[in-house]
């Protein structure tokens, strides 16, 4: 069995839980870009249940990233699971 270290990078999400702290859709993406480019392998890119404004940015980034993994927190419960556009 081959041992695999997989880095989960929760700074678009958990980067905004800091007083004062919030980042617009294209802050987002740029950082979002580099963390691709650093070969991040799964970006936590928001909580998609959160506002209409969180589901947008965490469905733009996914369009647009294609070699890192992108998911959105979720709750244990049937809105946040089944959230679509």
């Amino acid at each position: 069995m081959t041992d695999k270290l997989i880095i989960f990078d929760t700074t678009l999400r958990d980067g905004e839980q800091s007083p004062g702290a919030s980042m617009t859709r294209d802050e987002k993406l740029r950082i979002a870009r580099q963390l691709e480019r650093l070969k991040v392998d799964v970006i936590e890119a928001g909580f998609a249940a959160s506002s209409n404004g969180d589901f947008e940015c965490v469905k733009a980034i996914a369009e647009v990233i294609k070699d890192s993994t992108i998911c959105s927190l979720a709750r244990a419960n049937d809105r946040d699971i089944s959230l679509r556009s």
